[in-house]
């Protein structure tokens, strides 16, 4: 799969950016399906195209434009022929970069930055069965020969982009920007916690020994102990549960959290999706869920929606011969766990996650855990590799179960409490900025025109910020921001208002010159 781009001097990156990602919604591939860009020799340097490549992680392939020119396109432009010496290069870039025989699968649409010109174009196109190369088959053009943000078109999200992606470079170093794509809690691990990962170390020479920290969160629930099992974060309990338990029908319920589903095809499953709906308020009615759905997998509060689905409206999902996974890993972050069902154990089929990495800092270290039936618990421990904790892992699950660490949690979470309500205040102030209602947990959901060219933008002012378009429901239009001090909101809300005050000059680049070299 190739884009071919067009582009006048000095298009940035994002206008770049949102246009790729734009043309490929329509055709419903992720961002993920480019193997390359591709353009005329005469803008093979230009910034833009060079580091939305860069950002893509693919090659920048550049043709001379006489080669260019000797491909049959369905759009010529004349003014790309005055401008680069052939009167296609999105189209007939994409086609040749794509190899004999190639297909158009989407013909030569332009960016549409808010409040200027275009200065760029692109096409999509893809290897074909046999021929010569040429036009192809064609998607039908839409009304507008622009393609906005949000097309409204079948999009297939990438289910492998989490938030830590936002904060590193394109060579996957760390950066310097203010994190508020990814949702732990800014400060930790505190120092105490800190000192008894370190304390582990010195038994680093034995196997890891979890009945200890299995003992302490059982505890912490209220549960026996042989309704918990240890996992290495709450990911691995996903991959277990796609491996181990039976399911014809598995059901994901959308927009959430998607290494459920990623896990499930992995897998081998077939995924059917419950899309939840911005006009509920992303709220779930338990009715959507097919009734012979032998596996629902639901987060509550739901990541990316902040959504606290009740507890009652769960508990109806639960029913023999069906495995109801809820996914609770932000849930400690609400306060008195309001809605939880981790100490359930009245409902069939009921599995509970939790994961450690959120509130306690604990990202890196891996540690999560699963509550259910004590058979259930078995058949996923089978799946598991031995000692698929580690020890300074288990250290810090005995600790974060302490009566002084759970206080300590349920101040954070009623800390979070108020410094959400000062975002959402902020967020308020804008009149093109939606943000959902009711939001629950450590972050919020927000929908704004060219959120995708909004976010790079925000990346130049030192912010990094997490796209929602990778999460099933959602589209380019949206983005995820994680709750943080109030200091931190105000710096974040003046450079997002930089950001929307400046219109084009600040959303799309600057440049300066006539249309995209197309």
């Amino acid at each position: 799969m190739v884009a071919g781009v067009g582009a006048s001097r000095g298009v940035p990156v994002a206008e770049v950016l949102d246009l790729v990602a734009a043309t490929l919604a329509r055709a419903g591939y992720a961002s993920r399906a480019v193997t390359a860009l591709a353009t005329v020799a005469a803008r093979a340097a230009e910034p833009g195209l060079v580091g939305a490549a860069r950002r893509l992680g693919v090659p920048l392939r550049s043709y001379p434009a006489e080669a260019l020119a000797a491909v049959p396109v369905p759009a010529p432009s004349d003014a790309a022929r005055a401008a680069v010496g052939t009167p296609s290069v999105a189209e007939a870039a994409a086609l040749l970069a794509a190899g004999p025989g190639a297909e158009l699968l989407i013909g030569k649409r332009k960016s549409a930055p808010p409040g200027r010109a275009a200065r760029a174009t692109c096409a999509l196109a893809a290897a074909g069965t046999g021929g010569t190369g040429g036009t192809g088959t064609i998607f039908p053009a839409p009304a507008t020969d622009s393609i906005p943000a949000a097309t409204g078109l079948p999009h297939e999200p990438d289910l492998r982009h989490h938030g830590d992606a936002e904060v590193r470079g394109a060579d996957g170093a760390p950066t310097d920007l203010t994190d508020l794509a990814v949702n732990v809690r800014t400060g930790t691990p505190p120092a105490w916690l800190k000192a008894v990962i370190a304390a582990s170390l010195d038994g680093l020479a034995a196997y890891p020994d979890g009945r200890a920290a299995r003992r302490a969160v059982a505890d912490r629930h209220g549960l026996p102990v042989d309704r918990v099992l240890l996992t290495s974060g709450a990911a691995e309990a996903f991959v277990l549960i796609a491996r181990a338990v039976p399911a014809r029908r598995p059901v994901v319920v959308h927009p959430q959290f998607t290494e459920p589903e990623a896990a499930l095809r992995d897998a081998g499953h077939t995924v059917e999706r419950v899309l939840l709906d911005e006009r509920d308020g992303f709220r779930l009615d338990p009715a959507a869920v097919p009734e012979d759905a032998d596996l629902v997998i639901v987060g509550n509060p739901t990541n990316p929606t902040s959504v606290l689905h009740p507890a009652t409206a769960l508990a109806q999902l639960a029913r023999p011969g069906r495995t109801l996974v809820v996914d609770e890993a932000f849930m400690d972050a609400v306060p008195g766990e309001r809605a939880s069902l981790a100490g359930r154990t009245d409902l069939p089929g009921l599995v509970v996650l939790r994961s450690l990495t959120k509130t306690w800092g604990l990202a890196g270290l891996r540690i999560g855990y699963v509550l259910a039936a004590p058979g259930t618990v078995a058949e996923l421990t089978r799946a598991q590799p031995l000692w698929p904790v580690s020890s300074p892992a288990l250290a810090a699950a005995e600790a974060c179960c302490t009566p002084a660490a759970l206080a300590e949690a349920a101040a954070a979470a009623g800390q979070i409490v108020a410094d959400r309500a000062h975002l959402l205040s902020r967020l308020a102030e804008f009149t093109g900025i939606h943000a959902v209602p009711a939001a629950e947990g450590p972050f919020v959901l927000i929908r704004l025109a060219h959120a995708a060219a909004v976010r790079e933008e925000l990346r130049t002012r030192g912010f990094a910020v997490r796209r929602g378009d990778t999460f099933p429901g959602l589209g380019p239009d949206w983005l995820r921001l994680a709750v943080r001090d109030r200091t931190t909101t105000d710096r974040f809300v003046a450079a997002l208002a930089g950001v929307l005050a400046g219109g084009a000059a600040e959303v799309s680049g600057s440049g300066r010159g006539g249309g995209p070299a197309d």
